[in-house]
């Protein structure tokens, strides 16, 4: 219990105190995320939150865990740095799909060859338990890159990202301590990001001061791979210290709002003949906005979901895999359903909660320092 409390204090701390150290130079050398047709802040936000986030992180993991005992863990935190430089590059610069593709191909390798952990079994789904090794790592590397582009693209509004980043990082550090002796690295891996992720939303929650960008996105998404990975690979089998019946499905349902809209908005894409990295407004937090909610509200309605699946699914886990996670697909989809057909309640989707339009269209001090410095240029 005291790496948790160590883990966690040390992390919240770095990254409170980081945060508006980053806002600051932002101001100061303009490095913002401009608003668009597309995007949905009305003002100019650094997206560099993710710099604090990993910050903290990275020492509360360093302090705490004992890499002499836990040597794989010095690949997880490498990976961890490969995704770090590849958000931050993409925060400032404009990367390439295929590069970021790549990085995260060789994030997935470090965590799968040297960090030693894969699905090696489905655990009854469909009937399938042992895999093949080929099959083996094919569905390891596709689950560890789905799940980091996953929480890259739910970040769409103040808080969504880092609140499921929050409650996903906290059920699997729960488990991990409660499975008692050799899980100590993991579970402190999992409260480092709860501390920094905790702290992040003091300043990104609504309205936000600032956004985590694809560096503090693709971090979570990592994160939560390595821990959902070692989460399903010894599950319910002999090796498993504090077994779950259906981890798979346990797992999948704790990961299931970025996971399934992630899923389904590739789907729309390559059926319209797009690339699936294209940008459009297709997730579920863009259809919740056209209904008239705040990012508050929808931040709140959807990590609500979440748990309530994650509770339904741990208590009926006596069902099996295949029963569970289709009973989890089909109640993700009815929920999209009713968003979709639901009459809007307003005609402005970015109207927030307890703040007057006026108020929300008011010039920023970012956009004057953009203003001043472009009157210079023109001088």
């Amino acid at each position: 219990m005291f790496d948790v409390l160590l883990s966690l204090s040390i992390s919240f701390t770095i990254t409170f105190l980081a945060i508006p150290v980053i806002i600051n130079v932002a101001e100061m050398k303009k490095l913002f995320d401009m608003p668009d047709a597309r995007k949905i802040h009305q003002v100019a936000i650094t997206p560099l939150g993710g710099i604090g986030i990993f910050a903290g992180f990275v020492f509360g993991c360093l302090l705490t865990i004992n890499f002499k005992y836990s040597s794989e863990f010095q690949y997880f935190i490498a990976s961890t740095m490969v995704i770090f430089f590849l958000g931050l590059k993409d925060d400032i610069l404009v990367l390439s799909p295929i590069k970021k593709f790549i990085g995260q191909v060789l994030a997935a390798f470090l965590i799968i060859y040297y960090g030693r952990i894969q699905i090696r079994s489905m655990h009854g789904f469909f009937g399938i338990h042992e895999l093949p090794e080929m099959f083996s790592l094919l569905i390891s590397y596709f689950s560890v890159i789905v799940i980091i582009n996953s929480f890259n693209l739910i970040d769409g509004v103040d808080g969504l990202a880092a609140t499921l980043g929050l409650m996903s990082s906290t059920l699997f550090g729960i488990y991990f301590l409660s499975a008692g002796a050799g899980m100590e690295p993991y579970y402190v891996l999992a409260f480092s990001l709860c501390g920094s992720l905790l702290a992040f939303l003091i300043f990104n929650f609504q309205p936000a001061k600032i956004f985590m960008g694809d560096t503090g996105s693709l971090l979570i998404g990592v994160v939560n791979a390595i821990l959902v990975l070692k989460f399903i690979d010894p599950g319910d089998g002999p090796t498993s210290l504090n077994p779950i019946i259906s981890s798979p499905a346990v797992g999948f349902t704790i990961l299931m709002i970025p996971l399934l809209d992630t899923l389904r908005v590739f789907a729309i894409r390559i059926f319209k003949r797009r690339s699936p990295f294209s940008p459009d407004r297709n997730h579920i937090h863009h259809l919740l906005l056209d209904r008239g909610f705040s990012h508050r509200t929808i931040t709140l309605i959807l990590v609500a979901f979440n748990a309530g699946m994650v509770v339904f699914v741990y208590m009926a886990r006596w069902l099996g895999c295949t029963i569970l996670i289709l009973s989890v697909i089909a109640l993700f989809f009815t929920f999209i359903a009713v968003a979709y057909y639901s009459r809007p309640r307003h005609s402005l989707a970015w109207e927030t909660d307890g703040m007057d339009k006026n108020e929300k269209v008011k010039e920023s001090k970012l956009v004057t320092f953009i203003r001043e410095s472009m009157l210079e240029q023109k001088n």
